[in-house]
C-alpha cells in the first residue's frame, strides 16, 4: 500500500498542455524534488516549458503538501488551500477557483511511475494537463 512517505525525492517530470483550440499542445520536461519538512513537505518543480508557437522559456513552482492520514493536504506556495487527494490508485480532488473550475485525477496504479490529468473549464481556461512522474535515482 501507497504511503506518503513513498513521494519524497525526485522525480522526472513530463507534461502536456493542450488547450481547448490550440492546434498544439505544449510541453514541460523538468524535474520535481519533493522534500520533507517539520510540518509541510515541499514539492518544487523546474523545467523548461516550450509554447505551442515555438518559444521555450524556463518554468518553476512550488506547492506545499501536508501529509493527512493516508494523503495529502496540497497548498498553493503563500499557504492558501489547493486541494486534498489521497493515496487509492485512482484518487480525484477538485479546486474552484472563480470562475473556473480544476478538476485532477491522479493515477497511482503504476507505482513508482504516476499521474495526474487536469481538466480546466471556464469563461477564462479550457485545456487539459497531463504530467507523468518517475523517480529519479
Amino acid at each position: 500500500m501507497l504511503k506518503p512517505s513513498d513521494f519524497l525525492g525526485r522525480w522526472s517530470i513530463d507534461r502536456s498542455i493542450t488547450e481547448a483550440h490550440a492546434p498544439n499542445p505544449a510541453r514541460f520536461v523538468g524535474s520535481a524534488t519533493i522534500t520533507e519538512g517539520p510540518v509541510v513537505w515541499v514539492f518544487a518543480e523546474e523545467g523548461t516549458l516550450s509554447l505551442a508557437q515555438g518559444s521555450t522559456m524556463k518554468a518553476e513552482r512550488k506547492y506545499l503538501w501536508k501529509s493527512v492520514g493516508n494523503g495529502f493536504d496540497v497548498f498553493f506556495a503563500d499557504e492558501r488551500f489547493f486541494h486534498r487527494f489521497d493515496l487509492t490508485a485512482q484518487a480525484q480532488a477538485s479546486h474552484w477557483c472563480d470562475p473556473d473550475q480544476y478538476d485532477v485525477a491522479y493515477d497511482f496504479s503504476a507505482w513508482p511511475v504516476w499521474s495526474s490529468t487536469w481538466n480546466v473549464a471556464g469563461p477564462r481556461k479550457d485545456y487539459v494537463m497531463q504530467s507523468s512522474f518517475l523517480r529519479l535515482p
